[in-house]
């Protein structure tokens, strides 16, 4: 679908505001955070002895969902940097979608860290007392330094829409305000934009090994144990793979409903959810490339703690959240998605909501199973100690993470255009050029 030059600022410009049906949802998601974070002043009274969280299983839903946050994150890499830079055109509609996504998911990725801890007031000890040769300081810095470019990367994209936004927008006039703060007097000179243009190259470099740093130092607090599950060597890139699946199906889901919501159809096509799909496939791939030799080899050894855990997972106690995952995450998106009908944005709606969702439950197998089958026998212990089970406050506080993630794109999506508008404006011009020849 075709768009003109001067259409292109006032069909994305025109979403920039919070309406009726925006405040109710906000109040709705404020009145439900603050539920959740009651359940967490109950946690911080009481202990984590209100969570399910034991002696034996010590990481529970908390740190599943702190693998998951970071595993999404990584999507604004994959977008932005890779695709970008080798020269993917399609994806420019996109981009800011992502980076709001990533920057969501990163920045309350930190705060699902907190929530794991009995003492959060020690925190600040681990930025004074911290040990080089901890892998959580390591996940702590790598964490902080993406949220950091992914703001940047949000950031300086934005400064020339800032710049037109201030003279189309008329109100609220804190809003035109902020934006003409924001836009850094930008008037698209020539040095101007060379400055951007570079700054965004670095960025998009740089950002690279720090996301693949991101989520295999995660891997690596898991993989530098000797525990059964864990004890593998190919988690850095087995981790990162499935990040990248969790991401796109977090992005496939955000244009829809921006497409909707917005009336963004002109620029957010079919064809965008086609190429998507295309590229979710891709990463599905390599990924059950990575399942397969996760379980095929211990399977093939078979020693006595890979027995108990395989047996635990296949058919056991796990094995419904297992099979869930591996099949509505990987091997039956993968097959539907190679029908062209199942590439439309409905169709791939539904497949990126149960992606997404077997995305969350694969991380928690990757948590949970592997500390409920210890080297030692758990023995004279309360009944609660033997099985893993999430109590209501841990899953209010774990809801209150996603209601935040939530919220901030919310937010950053009516505060901002969600779509370029310069690289669209920029693309239209392009055509019309095209078409007078």
């Amino acid at each position: 679908m075709q768009y003109s030059y001067d259409q292109v600022a006032s069909d994305l410009f025109r979403p920039v505001r919070f309406n009726k049906g925006h405040i109710i949802w906000l109040g709705i998601l404020t009145i439900a955070l603050f539920l959740c974070l009651y359940a967490y002043s109950i946690q911080l009274r009481e202990g984590l002895g209100v969570a399910g969280i034991r002696d034996y299983v010590s990481w529970g839903m908390y740190i599943s969902n702190f693998v998951f946050f970071v595993a999404s994150s990584l999507i604004g890499m994959l977008m932005s940097a890779v695709l970008g830079l080798i020269g993917m055109k399609w994806i420019r509609p996109l981009t800011r979608i992502a980076e709001i996504i990533a920057l969501a998911f990163a920045a309350v990725a930190g705060l699902v860290i907190i929530s794991d801890m009995g003492r959060p007031e020690r925190l600040p000890f681990l930025f004074l007392h911290g040990r080089i040769q901890s892998p959580i300081l390591w996940d702590v810095t790598v964490v902080t330094t993406y949220v950091i470019i992914s703001a940047l990367l949000l950031y300086l994209p934005l400064i020339p829409d800032l710049a037109m936004g201030k003279k189309i927008l008329t109100k609220p006039k804190i809003l035109v305000k902020v934006y003409e703060i924001l836009s850094v007097k930008w008037r698209g000179t020539k040095a101007q934009w060379d400055i951007i243009h570079r700054s965004m190259r670095i960025l998009l470099i740089l950002i690279i090994p720090v996301a693949l740093a991101i989520h295999t130092v995660t891997s690596w607090l898991f993989a530098s144990t000797p525990r059964v599950g864990w004890n593998s060597t190919i988690f850095g890139p087995y981790f990162v793979s499935g990040a990248f699946v969790a991401g796109i199906a977090s992005v496939v889901i955000a244009m829809y409903f921006f497409r909707k919501n917005y009336k963004l159809e002109k620029y957010i096509t079919e064809l965008h959810f086609n190429n998507m799909a295309k590229l979710l496939v891709l990463v599905s791939l390599v990924y059950l490339y990575f399942n397969i030799n996760e379980f095929l080899v211990p399977g093939y050894k078979l020693e006595k703690g890979d027995a108990i855990h395989l047996h635990d997972i296949f058919v056991g106690h796990n094995a419904g959240l297992f099979w869930f995952a591996q099949l509505f995450g990987m091997i039956i998106p993968i097959v539907l998605l190679l029908f062209r009908q199942m590439r439309k944005p409905f169709p791939m709606l539904i497949l990126a909501i149960l992606i997404f969702v077997a995305s969350w439950i694969k991380r928690y197998i990757i948590v949970v199973p592997t500390q409920e089958h210890p080297f030692l026998p758990i023995q004279h212990v309360p009944s609660n100690f033997l099985i893993y089970q999430p109590t209501l406050i841990e899953t209010a506080i774990t809801l209150a993470t996603f209601i935040l993630v939530l919220m901030i794109i919310t937010v950053l999506s009516k505060l901002f255009p969600v779509i370029p508008v310069w690289e669209m404006q920029e693309e239209a011009e392009l055509n019309e050029k095209g078409g007078q020849s």
